[in-house]
Parts: structure tokens; sequence; C-alpha cells
């Protein structure tokens, strides 16, 4: 039991130093998908229980005004969180946009935001 909880203390401080890199970098919209194609976006979305917001750099895939992110790992909370919400912000070229946000479940956790049109 000691191992597990160790060895899930160091993967959360490993997440924590990537994402203090990653974040602002991701918030800029550097490396930001086009239009159609994949690229690096942060999701905002608040706490389901803490109503804290909480930022995810993430890879995604787009087309269009829809983006689509995924994990492999059952037990995440930002795809816990986004669910409980069924909204959230994506910030994309240096600009955050409010998007719907919907899971689908099964071997891969996958979330689907739907942008809202872009403000003039």
């Amino acid at each position: 039991m000691m191992v597990a909880n160790t060895r899930h203390q160091i993967a959360r401080a490993g997440f924590a130093a990537v994402n203090s890199v990653v974040l602002p970098v991701a918030r800029r919209g550097w490396f930001s998908p086009l239009p159609v194609g994949v690229g690096l976006i942060r999701l905002d979305v608040l706490g389901r229980r803490s109503g804290v917001r909480r930022s995810i750099p993430l890879l995604s895939a787009r087309i269009g005004n829809r983006l689509v992110v995924s994990t492999v790992r059952q037990d995440s909370h930002w795809v816990r969180n986004v669910n409980a919400a069924g909204t959230a912000t994506v910030w994309l070229d240096g600009d955050a946009r409010s998007a719907s946000a919907s899971v689908r479940t099964g071997p891969l956790q996958v979330v689907v935001l739907d942008l809202e049109p872009a403000q003039a």
C-alpha cells in the first residue's frame, strides 16, 4: 500500500511540474489546433465539489467548432468535472471560448467540446 501511495504522489508531482510549464503556453495559444487539425488547448472547468476553477492542458483534435479530447485513465477528475458542469472554457489562439461539453465513456474517456461562436 505504501508503494502505491508513493507512486501516486510522484505522479501527481510530475503532472504538476509539467502543467506549470505547459498551461501558460496553452493559454497564450502557442500550438493551438488549426480549424482542422491537432494541437494544444487549455481547458478550464469548475470543480464539481469545490467550485474552484481547474485548468488542464490537453492535446485536442479539432474540426471547425468541435474539439475532441480523450484520456485512457478511468479516474481522471477533469473528465468528471466536465461531465458534471456540462460546459467549459477553452483557450484557443490566446482567446477564451465558451463550450458545451459532453463525455462519452468506454475504453477511452472522450470529451466533445462544441465551441460557442466567437464574440466579434
